[in-house]
């Protein structure tokens, strides 16, 4: 089967390069020298990646026969498209792969329904599932093990231990009014201190008065 596994950005330097966003956990596999890749448009390839190699946290590659920057820039937001066995699985037993994760329906803890995952979405920092509710919304889930708690591909099945607000907004609004009211009055309490330290700073110094007029 085939599987989008990055998508090329712009071009970087003089020399052919271009800057990818990956969309696999297994780049050194999938975006290895070597490797040929389909693409999407099907037009511009199929692609063999000549060179690769990491600058400022981004993946850099060189395709065979691109040798200029007009003809890396031409390459801009292609998708690159690997063959995947359907049967394979990734060696570590808590990685899959995003093929293994789509569709499958996601859970709570305690059993309710939340919706069916539809793309699974590679940023810097984390991997997110996008996840359609049954009213047809969409919501975001990290894909963390904190949040993620199983997956249970035999039972298609993704179960998730959502912190307050991450489903429900109505939640996280009513926790960010209760967070602002306590704020209010920490402030208020503070004020209130500052002002009886400044009674009792205008205290002592009235006293202080009487007893130099005495």
């Amino acid at each position: 089967m085939q599987l989008v596994v990055g998508r090329i950005g712009r071009a970087h330097g003089i020399k052919g390069e271009v800057t990818v966003e990956v969309r696999t956990d297994e780049p050194e596999l999938r975006l290895g020298p070597g490797a040929v890749l389909a693409t999407d448009p099907a037009g511009v390839g199929p692609l063999t990646i000549e060179t690769g190699r990491v600058h400022s946290g981004r993946l850099l590659l060189r395709f065979a026969g691109v040798s200029d920057r007009n003809a890396a820039e031409a390459l801009r937001n292609t998708l690159l498209i690997a063959e995947v066995d359907p049967d394979e699985t990734p060696e570590d037993p808590e990685e899959f792969y995003d093929h293994q994760l789509m569709d499958l329906d996601v859970i709570t803890v305690d059993g309710t329904a939340v919706g069916r995952i539809t793309e699974i979405s590679h940023l810097p920092s984390q991997d997110l599932f996008i996840v359609e509710r049954p009213d047809g919304s969409e919501v975001m889930i990290p894909f963390v093990s904190e949040i993620v708690t199983e997956i249970d591909l035999e039972g298609q099945v993704a179960v998730v231990d959502p912190p307050r607000g991450l489903l429900d907004d109505a939640q996280a609004e009513v926790a960010s009014s209760r967070d602002e009211a306590e704020d209010s009055g920490d402030e208020a309490e503070a004020s209130r201190d500052e002002d009886a330290g400044s009674r009792d700073a205008d205290a002592g110094s009235r006293d202080k008065d009487a007893e130099g007029d005495a």
